[in-house]
């Protein structure tokens, strides 16, 4: 589980100078450690929400390019606990 919102904090930290919703995901995620993903989703608001909903399947897809499957599997993760 570890892994897995390290993986995220990671990519989130790409958005996290352009925008708030990223910059407020990342905070949660370095508040605190959470006991899993699902833990980690359920303090989400709507709005950040939709935002990973956005990003994610870029992200998913860049760690597939890149060969990256250990990065597309933790992170595919958190998206799927998204809905």
């Amino acid at each position: 589980m570890e892994q897995t919102l390290a993986y995220l904090r990671e990519s989130i930290s790409n958005y996290s100078d352009e925008q708030k919703v990223p910059k407020r995901i990342y905070e949660k995620l370095m508040q605190k450690p959470f006991e899993s993903e699902g833990a980690f989703v359920r303090v989400l608001d709507e709005e950040e929400i939709e935002f990973l909903n956005k990003v994610l399947p870029d992200e998913i897809n860049y760690a597939m390019e890149e060969q990256d499957f250990k990065r597309v599997k933790e992170l595919n993760e958190v998206y799927e606990l998204l809905f």
